[in-house]
């Protein structure tokens, strides 16, 4: 029993000494770091390492010491390795989110979210997670977060975008003005913050505050995209005369600019003017004859004066000029994959039918990137397209797309009354089909049901009105959503 205690004495006093040792080493190593003498401070860790390697603090310290070399990649490797060993080793976990913050990587999230686990008012967790959230495009995550961290934002610009931008996404749009104010507050000469907070304003339906806010700008030598602004909301606010000519000079300032043309165009149209519409977008096409959206806008503005035969000729150009009026949104999104390339898109296609020969989409995707290289009558390439878009119609009825395409095809090899039966069904599924409602009135002059197709022409002509406003909503957006970007 003697001998037991003396052992027990002997062994206190030996873990005495060894956490002393290791408190001096620790001591050293940190004061090593607190110089910056990094190298100094590595070997003393391999050291320590090869004596405790089970020790969280010498993994973390070793993490800072790597860090301060710049060396981000060991760095992290270090502070995981501590966080693996301790896992509320907060100053592990704060070095490991801060190398994934600076990275933008995903990855520094729920390092950051365990983070707020054990600190849960941490103002600099919050922020830096607001951020990676709203990289990642996870806004409602991400607004919770910059709303607890505004304190730290208040004075910088790019977060504030960020911020902003978010609630844009969110459609809380005063919010968002809100933010973007002390935006403009932080760079009061900057017109892209202006224009940015005029947007929302505009988005918020609060164009006398959106006139305010452009007005320093457009009191001396205003741009185009100032004056485009300001004309919609003058035009919102009802001050249709301000709107005209904020227009007027805008298209002085930039006579290529096609959206300034279709915008005033559709201010025409609102007002019933359309002949003075038509002369401004006959000077644009003068400029810019292969501008598809101008024949379309003007194509517009005769169905509304009944001059049906210079409508369907403005929509026939316009169709010529932009083939992805008919290209599906799915196949649009093929062919940018491939940088445009119609061979190349067609090929992944062709490759994953295949695989998958009865599926519907990809038949329809097939016919639909065949329809637009120009397919000559009874060539291989048009039987194909053909055999494609009615198999995928016959797979899947719903498929309205795979309708369309089927009626153009239709169309080109002289089957009228098929083509408009397509065209019908189509816009059973979808009333605001453009293409088919184009199609339809291709197929109609084509037979004797000529007599639809004023009323069809009215019908593409409010389409288009429509998807022009929408155009011009998104505008703004991506006005808000850009700037935000590029900060």
């Amino acid at each position: 029993m003697r001998v037991l205690v003396w052992i027990a004495v002997g062994l206190l006093l030996l873990s005495t000494a060894v956490a002393q040792s290791s408190a001096d080493r620790n001591s050293q190593i940190a004061a090593a770091l607190g110089e910056e003498q990094y190298d100094k401070a590595l070997v003393m860790l391999r050291v320590a390492l090869q004596q405790a390697s089970a020790d969280p603090q010498l993994w973390t310290m070793q993490g800072v010491a790597y860090n301060g070399k710049g060396d981000g990649k060991e760095a992290l490797s270090s502070f995981r390795h501590a966080v693996k060993l301790s896992p509320d080793n907060v100053p592990a976990l704060q070095g490991a989110a801060q190398i994934e913050y600076d990275q933008g990587d995903a990855a520094g999230i729920p390092i950051l979210e365990h983070l707020l686990l054990l600190h849960p008012d941490d103002l600099t967790s919050h922020g830096m997670l607001a951020v990676l959230d709203y990289q990642q495009g996870r806004c409602g995550a991400a607004v919770a977060h910059f709303e607890k961290a505004v304190s730290l934002f208040e004075s910088r610009v790019p977060a504030l975008h960020a911020y902003g931008t978010c609630l844009v996404k969110l459609k809380q749009l005063d919010a968002a003005a809100d933010v973007f104010k002390k935006s403009l507050a932080l760079k009061p000469e900057d017109p892209r913050e202006r224009q940015v907070l005029a947007s929302v304003q505009l988005m918020s339906h609060q164009p006398e505050l959106a006139v305010a806010t452009l007005s320093p700008l457009l009191s001396n030598k205003p741009d185009a995209s100032s004056l485009e602004l300001a004309s919609a909301a003058y035009e919102e606010a009802h001050d249709t005369d301000k709107a005209v000519e904020a227009l007027r000079q805008a298209i002085l300032l930039e006579p290529q600019n096609v959206n300034l043309y279709v915008n005033f165009a559709a201010v025409s149209a609102t007002h019933q003017s359309f002949q003075i519409g038509i002369n401004v977008v006959n000077d644009g096409i003068n400029l810019q004859p292969k501008a598809a959206p101008l024949y379309f806008a003007r194509g517009v503005l005769y169905v509304q004066l009944a001059e049906y035969d210079r409508a369907q000729a403005d929509f026939d150009k316009a169709y010529e000029l932009d083939p992805n009026q008919s290209l599906s949104i799915a196949a649009q999104g093929l062919a940018a994959a491939q940088q445009n390339d119609l061979a190349s898109a067609l090929a992944g296609v062709e490759e994953k039918l295949a695989r998958r020969p009865g599926d519907p989409i990809l038949l329809y995707l097939r016919a639909d990137i065949l329809a637009q290289q120009g397919l000559e009558l009874g060539s291989t390439e048009f039987r194909t397209a053909m055999r494609s878009a009615t198999q995928a119609v016959k797979l899947r009825p719903t498929l309205g797309p795979a309708r369309s395409v089927l009626a153009k095809l239709f169309l080109q090899n002289g089957q009228f009354a098929e083509a408009a039966e397509q065209c019908r069904k189509a816009l059973e599924l979808d009333p605001k089909d453009q293409t088919a409602v184009y199609h339809l009135i291709q197929a109609l002059r084509k037979t004797d049901q000529r007599g639809e197709v004023p009323e069809l022409l009215k019908r593409l002509a409010t389409l288009r009105q429509k998807a022009t406003n929408e155009e011009r909503e998104q505008y703004r957006y991506k006005l808000v959503e850009g700037d935000a970007e590029s900060k």
